[in-house]
């Protein structure tokens, strides 16, 4: 998963960054409106988390256009400001959830998952996939009961697939939703990590439509 962070206040941003990146989430960091509507503009965020008081550009106007261009990625709105009626406005221009400053890292972390987990068509923490279980809280994961170590890019690899189980997801676009934009984000690496993960869950686990690229069935009934 890689989520947008637009935040100007840097002690609270690289907090934030660290915490996401603990949490097995690739995250890019802008520090004004300007900036962060461009970056949601261009690029394919699973999340954004959106100052409303970031300088050049408010965060509402940033949401406004974001949502005007059709961009449907869930938001989760940050400010200091109590006023009641600015978080009415946020909810009604698209927003999905709502924070106020400051907050406890955990509940940032635990609402991101949940909107994360409602765009994708998913109400429960606990992803699963046949005998696999993706624990989205703990960053767990088992398959048959047994625990299963994965690296930071297998698991978010794993947990982009299951967040998506049931379509196929080209590697591109994989690759747009592993990494940074620090990174270079080559589709070729991503049959490594897909080979990786088969040799420790099974092959079976991931399926290969060919030509088009990964599924992971939807078979959690």
């Amino acid at each position: 998963m890689k989520i947008l962070l637009a935040e100007d206040e840097p002690r609270i941003a690289a907090d934030i960054a660290t915490a996401l990146k603990a949490s097995g989430m690739a995250v890019d960091v802008v520090r004004d409106g300007e900036a962060a509507w461009f970056a949601g503009d261009v690029e394919n965020y699973d999340a954004a988390i959106l100052d409303l008081g970031l300088p050049k550009l408010d965060g509402l106007t940033i949401l406004k256009r974001w949502r005007a261009n059709a961009r449907r990625f869930p938001v989760l709105i940050l400010t200091a400001r109590g006023m009641w009626t600015e978080r009415v406005e946020g909810i009604n221009s698209g927003a999905d959830d709502y924070l106020p400053k400051p907050f406890e890292m955990e509940e940032l972390l635990a609402r991101l998952r949940a909107i994360l987990r409602r765009s994708a068509g998913q109400a429960a923490p606990v992803l699963r996939s046949g005998p696999l279980l993706l624990d989205t809280r703990q960053m767990r994961i088992s398959l048959r009961g047994i625990p299963v170590s994965l690296s930071p890019l297998e698991y978010r690899l794993l947990a982009f697939l299951m967040h998506h189980a049931g379509r196929v997801v080209a590697p591109t676009e994989l690759a747009e939703h592993l990494y940074d934009s620090g990174n270079d984000r080559d589709p070729n690496a991503i049959e490594v990590i897909v080979a990786r993960l088969r040799r420790k869950l099974g092959s079976d686990v991931i399926e290969t439509r060919r030509g088009f690229g990964y599924l992971m069935p939807d078979d959690a009934a």
